[in-house]
């Protein structure tokens, strides 16, 4: 999982918890890289679900409920890091529509070992789209907060629902559909 993941995760809890916080989700996991994070840097997946298992069970907060808080804090973080990503669109549903075609292109080309989730578009018009998310890891919920952060960053008002097509969460069908 690229380390900028993992940066703005510390980031998030440090803003939204503290960095006692912090400190406590880092000492109650067993981390070889020993949470010493850059951006650009690579790290086993199985640090973040550490981190974030700390994280809910320090909070009591859901870890789906903690993703997704995450999603929406991590969308600015990309959108600051990665302006030109954003720039081209004047529509939330363009942006989402064009994942996998363009950003995830982007994505590629700046950290070819990325391990990026995918997204099949089953329909698209002007106000609503359907799309299927698949990935091993099952972030789901961190996806539905990158979705809604994206309507708020081009102040436009959604609902977005899923269905879950496996009890593990790898593949999610998202209904989204703007309002107004």
């Amino acid at each position: 999982m690229k380390g900028i993941v993992f940066t703005e995760f510390l980031e998030m809890v440090e803003e939204t918890f503290g960095l006692e916080t912090v400190d406590n989700i880092i000492e109650n996991s067993e981390l070889p890289s020993g949470a010493a994070y850059t951006a650009v840097g690579t790290y086993d997946f199985n640090e973040m679900v550490q981190l974030l298992t700390n994280l809910s069970e320090e909070t009591k907060i859901p870890a789906n409920d903690l993703l997704f808080t995450f999603g929406t804090y991590l969308f600015n973080g990309l959108a600051k890091t990665h302006p030109e990503v954003v720039e081209g669109y004047t529509k939330p549903l363009n942006l989402l529509y064009s994942i996998e075609d363009h950003i995830h292109v982007h994505v590629k080309k700046l950290y070819p070992d990325a391990e990026l989730p995918t997204f099949k578009i089953l329909e698209k018009t002007d106000e609503k789209l359907s799309m299927i998310y698949s990935s091993s890891r099952g972030l789901y919920a961190l996806a539905h907060g990158l979705i809604t952060k994206t309507f708020e960053h081009f102040e436009k008002s959604v609902e977005v629902a899923y269905k879950l097509l496996n009890e593990q969460g790898t593949e999610v069908e998202f209904t989204i559909v703007q309002n107004g």
